[in-house]
């Protein structure tokens, strides 16, 4: 069958952007707008794998409390946000896909003091083929983490919870672990207590006990996920202050995210972990998690059918 040369390609990535949908490569954001300007974003990430959105739900309601606690409100509701989601990922024709949601703000009204009150908020959704915060290959033989010198901003001056833009001190703690050869870094806060890492939230394991920061960071997705997986296991919890010496002298580490779920770390501070692979635990989770994953849990099917709306110019 011949290709419409009218037809958009998506195959690439498909994006929306207040009200408009296109294909990735078109996806812009004009230069002098406060969301590059300022990093003045909240945003939020659902997986899509094998054609099922994980706890589509959930994400929705983060996102929804991330745009309040920036003071944002586009004119998407949580319905239109749905919508949108199944849309592009119909349009892209990905069966695994990152798909971000985004909120920004533009620029101040006309007339209006260049304050972020005046300045109007407005949504992109995008879909592009399946990310790998770590790629299989490392998720196998176990991430080489390091605690870094840099610490996380302190929630005090940008919330962790509200997921955005300020990747400042991840940014730098990343080149501290370039210099030792790790793969990633995982940031203290002020008092020494470990917080997250770029792009994900960190678990620790010591004599069957399975901890995680309490503070500090993301109250991420697949984090909740972890403590469904501690209950479902039978294994104890606690989530509280974990010092910087205690995960370094954990019995197991891992770490979870959106884009690669759980992902076991084998060293740390150059300290090998479990014979220099994931341990017990971590391997039990990792899993499971996809295991679970493969029976629909927290699945929700996307519709395809979407792809054949009308696209408005």
């Amino acid at each position: 069958m011949t290709e419409d040369p009218k037809m958009p390609d998506f195959s690439a990535g498909a994006a929306y952007i207040d009200g408009r949908y296109m294909p990735i490569a078109e996806a812009s954001v004009p230069v002098t707008h406060w969301g590059y300007r300022r990093s003045d974003v909240t945003y939020d990430v659902v997986g899509v794998w094998e054609g099922n959105f994980f706890r589509l739900d959930d994400h929705l309601t983060r996102f929804r409390a991330s745009r309040a606690e920036l003071h944002m409100a586009p004119k998407e509701t949580d319905d239109d946000l749905r919508a949108i989601l199944h849309r592009v990922v119909a349009l892209s024709g990905l069966q695994s896909a990152y798909v971000s949601m985004e909120c920004l703000r533009s620029v101040p009204l006309p007339g209006k003091p260049r304050h972020p009150a005046y300045v109007p908020a407005y949504t992109i959704v995008l879909a592009i083929p399946w990310v790998w915060v770590a790629p299989p290959e490392m998720i196998e033989r176990g991430m080489h983490l390091m605690v870094s010198k840099t610490p996380r901003i302190p929630p005090q001056c940008v919330e962790p919870r509200a997921k955005n833009f300020h990747w400042g001190d991840l940014t730098r703690a990343q080149f501290e672990a370039l210099e030792v050869e790790a793969d990633f870094a995982i940031l203290p806060d002020l008092a020494g207590n470990i917080t997250e890492g770029p792009g994900f939230n960190v678990f620790s394991v010591t004599d069957g006990v399975v901890s995680t920061p309490i503070r500090g960071g993301l109250d991420g997705i697949t984090r909740l996920s972890v403590m469904e997986l501690c209950e479902e296991q039978g294994l104890k919890l606690e989530v509280r202050e974990i010092p910087a010496d205690e995960i370094r002298n954990a019995d197991e580490i891992f770490t979870c995210t959106t884009a690669g779920g759980i992902m076991p770390a084998s060293r740390i501070d150059g300290r090998i972990l479990s014979n220099d692979r994931p341990g017990p635990i971590s391997r039990l989770f990792l899993d499971r998690f996809w295991a679970k994953r493969a029976e629909g849990w927290h699945a929700t099917p996307v519709d395809y059918s979407a792809a054949a709306e009308p696209t408005p110019a």
